[in-house]
């Protein structure tokens, strides 16, 4: 079928990308997954299987994470060509995961000499490597900090009966429905139809039946009468260097908040967009503006029963008066000024917010990669901010949303959750990527989410996933909607990722039961 395989896994993977946003083109994303089975069974010994599903990875990898390289356009101490050497190298290591996963599927149905001749592609093969990439793909969000980017399960957004899954069983063991879909494609290629045609009903059940139930249910809901305003002021890294930016920023976001209405709000700006410390007790010469007069200048755009949320920087400092280290913060904001409580980022970007083993790299000169001299310290991990009116607010800034079961408070379960962010720097493809994880998370907690970016895409996400507003783009403004109230808690929210063991067993037995019935 493939004449040259290295090569077809290579352009497979790539091809396999597209599924995710902003292309969404999903069954192509199947086809290329069932064209990896087939390059994976045919692989002459366990070291093939491996380099095929390793080049499978790098291609696939390489494509999704195009959005890299337009980080370096705005990085003074780094060329910008150097964003796409950063981009392949990152998919040589992440590619490790498909390798190990392929090679697992491959050793479970290697090819045993019968007296009837080879034995042939089975289920038990295709559940097997479900199995084994659930598991893979849970490891590479947690190893080394983890990196989660675009988990396979996602190309399922755009559609809702599939990507309400979730619900049940979290987003690493829908990727490995999603390996097992595109394994009954390669089957039926094989003459075996049958798991086809069980997945083809399934399919098209859960989109008829879950997905109607979902749409018949009313888009918005208000919580106690409550409003949100997301507030997006299409402000990009290119500004940075104005010699205005503190007050810009300031007097930007205070005129796209708007104005106090006959509902309670809840104002919410995308992260670190007041350039300005706003806490007292740091040491006079670091503050540019008073940030008693900071804080009465955003309060002042607020009515007696409204709140913000706002980004920006805490420090910490020695004893000689010295920034020690910093955190990326949100604080909650009362109508007289006063801070009512901060979150600090737990999930750090390593190479962006951080350099890791700073004393040994950055003599190499890999110090440049980083942003400043002074490294961002972690916080706590998910906590919620109590707003009086609002109820309980659980914060992730950035990139903490894509992480699959660490994005809430167990013991305070929230409301809502509020993801500001930046991805200004990220280019066409990493804002809309950004999204649709978001979404999952949504689904998976049954939780709305906030989402404000400072050039786009920002948007409310209900608890089922749905975009109740969007601001595209490039575009200034502000979204203006009732608050949605949070769904009764999920099966995936009460498990959490002990959903990849459980799926990732019963594949896994399922696969063993099959291959023995067959025998």
């Amino acid at each position: 079928m493939f004449r040259r395989p290295l090569l077809a896994s290579l352009i497979l993977g790539f091809a396999s990308a597209t599924g995710f946003a902003p292309l969404q083109w999903w069954p192509l994303t199947l086809l290329c997954f069932a064209g990896l089975f087939a390059l994976v069974y045919r692989a002459p010994g366990l070291r093939g299987a491996l380099l095929r599903g390793w080049l499978f990875g790098l291609g696939h990898f390489t494509l999704g994470d195009n959005w890299i390289q337009h980080a370096f356009d705005f990085q003074d101490k780094m060329p910008p060509a150097l964003g796409y050497l950063a981009v392949v190298l990152l998919a040589v290591y992440l590619a490790v995961y498909p390798a190990l996963a392929m090679a697992a599927a491959w050793a479970f149905a290697r090819k045993v000499k019968a007296r009837s001749g080879w034995i042939e592609p089975d289920l038990g093969y295709v559940l097997a490597g479900a199995a084994a990439w659930i598991v893979t793909e849970w490891l590479r969000g947690v190893l080394f900090t983890g990196y989660p980017w675009n988990p396979l399960g996602v190309v399922w957004v755009p559609v809702p009966g599939v990507r309400n899954l979730a619900t049940l069983i979290g987003t690493y063991a829908l990727s490995g429905v999603t390996l097992a879909l595109a394994g009954t494609l390669y089957l039926a290629t094989q003459r075996q139809y049958r798991a086809l045609a069980v997945a083809a009903i399934a399919l098209l059940a859960l989109n008829l039946g879950w997905s109607d139930r979902c749409d018949r249910i009313p888009c918005i809901s208000t919580a106690s009468g409550t409003e949100v305003v997301i507030v997006q002021p299409n402000i990009g890294q290119d500004a940075v260097g104005r010699p205005d930016y503190a007050e810009y920023l300031l007097t930007r976001m205070i005129d796209l908040s708007g104005k106090p209405g006959p509902l309670p709000r809840l104002v919410v700006w995308p992260e670190g967009m007041v350039d300005y410390f706003v806490e007292e007790g740091y040491p006079p010469p670091w503050y540019r503006q008073d940030p008693r007069l900071v804080r009465a200048r955003i309060a002042a755009v607020l009515g007696p029963y409204d709140r913000a949320l706002i980004g920006g920087t805490a420090a910490r400092f020695d004893r000689n008066d010295s920034i020690q280290s910093i955190g990326n913060s949100v604080w909650a904001l009362d109508p007289d000024g006063m801070l009512g409580g901060r979150y600090d980022k737990a999930h750090l970007v390593p190479y962006g917010e951080y350099l890791p083993m700073r004393t040994l790299l950055a003599p190499l000169g890999l110090a440049r990669l980083v942003m400043g001299d002074i490294d961002y310290v972690p916080g706590p991990g998910p906590r919620a901010l109590a707003l009086s009116g609002f109820g309980n607010a659980g914060i992730q800034i950035c990139y903490e949303i894509i992480f699959s079961g660490q994005v809430v408070d167990e013991a305070h379960r929230p409301d809502f959750l509020f993801n500001p962010s930046n991805d200004a720097w990220f280019g066409r493809w990493g804002p809309p990527q950004h999204l649709a994880q978001a979404r999952l998370r949504a689904i998976e907690e049954g939780l709305p989410i906030l989402r404000s970016t400072p050039t786009g895409i920002s948007a409310l996400i209900d608890g089922h996933g749905r975009l109740l507003g969007t601001i595209p783009p490039g575009q200034a403004g502000a979204i203006r909607l009732p608050l949605p109230r949070p769904l009764p808690p999920t099966l995936f929210s009460r498990v959490g990722n002990w959903m990849v063991l459980i799926v990732a067993a019963l594949a896994g037995l399922f696969a063993i039961a099959n291959r023995r019935w067959a025998r």
